[in-house]
């Protein structure tokens, strides 16, 4: 582990004072704009959870909403008998045992079949829940009755997405950061050069999914009756992959400058015109494709290297004169 440098401390730093800032919000509104807070910092987490794996790896995971089903299920499930933390460590824990499992069965495939594998392993969670609830429950639905309010669920989403954050940054500077850089970049050459490709993108994989399964647990309380259409939505899966694409997935970061419009715009369509929401989904990801194939961050970082370019090529250029 390196040393930190005084541009990480002051980063740092800046985060602190930030999450702390964002933390006062439940003092000041408790109305729409909390409740679009708590939005905001779910899909945080959620599209940073899925970077942490999909960034390094190119592998588009559409299992986001089998992971966070699996988390909102283990709180409905168990709320009336256990306590809360309890249960949020146990959709983690679930969530990871499935992500383990879909990893030693499927990271050996990669592009196209991996898509459609995680796609419908999300569906066959949601048909397995439907199917169980009705054989052995009679009931399409559970309640979940807790003191948990809007406020103690922000914070705990906003704590959620920090520890997300610095777990990312944890192994952006570790050996498996270094290890999925090079599968990223061309696993062949990452095998060859000794690296366990496999056992290195379950480990992440996992970590991913644990997160995305804990989140999944704290919104639980939210939604007050779950059912499996709502837990397993699909949409869920779509919209993280297009916030975190239309960020850009280079950076750790990079999800978050997709979010923020992109929850604010959903919230604009889903009130105003709520029957066009799934075109308005369809012509987002054409666009991410066509116009911002390296996301908002990397187009940034493209018009930042030109400008730096033509600053170093104007000197050289006077020399010469």
């Amino acid at each position: 582990m390196t040393r930190l440098s005084q541009k990480e401390i002051a980063i740092g730093v800046a985060a602190i004072l930030f999450l702390a800032l964002a933390a006062m919000l439940p003092f000041v509104d408790q109305g729409y704009y909390l409740s679009l807070a708590v939005n905001i910092t779910l899909y945080a987490a959620l599209c940073t959870a899925w970077t942490l794996f999909s960034g390094p790896t190119h592998y588009v995971s559409l299992a986001t909403a089998a992971f966070f089903g699996l988390g909102t299920y283990a709180v409905a499930l168990w709320v009336d008998v256990l306590p809360f933390p309890l249960l949020v460590g146990f959709g983690a824990v679930a969530a990871g045992a499935l992500a383990a499992l879909v990893g030693v069965a499927t990271l050996r495939l990669s592009g196209v079949y991996f898509v459609i594998f995680t796609l419908g392993l999300a569906e066959l969670v949601r048909q397995i829940v439907t199917w169980a609830q009705g054989k052995f429950t009679t009931r399409m639905g559970l309640y979940v009755f807790t003191d948990l309010r809007e406020m103690h669920i922000y914070w705990m989403l906003l704590a959620l997405t920090a520890l997300v954050f610095l777990t990312g940054w944890l192994i952006n500077r570790s050996r498996l950061g270094f290890a999925m850089r090079i599968i990223g970049d061309d696993e062949t050459v990452a095998r060859h050069s000794g690296i366990d490709t496999a056992k290195a993108k379950i480990a992440l994989f996992v970590i991913s999914g644990a997160f995305i399964g804990i989140a999944g647990a704290i919104c639980a309380p939210r939604y007050g009756y779950i059912q499996a259409t709502t837990a397993f939505n699909p949409m869920t899966s779509f919209l993280v992959v297009i916030m975190a694409l239309l960020g850009g997935t280079k950076r750790l970061w990079g999800p978050i400058v997709g979010v923020i419009p992109f929850v604010i715009l959903m919230d604009f369509i889903t009130v105003r015109f709520s029957n066009y929401m799934p075109i308005a989904m369809g012509l987002s990801f054409l666009a991410i494709v066509f116009l911002l194939p390296q996301g908002v961050t990397g187009r940034l970082e493209q018009v930042w290297n030109r400008l730096q370019s033509r600053r170093t090529a104007k000197p050289a250029a006077e020399k010469a004169a």
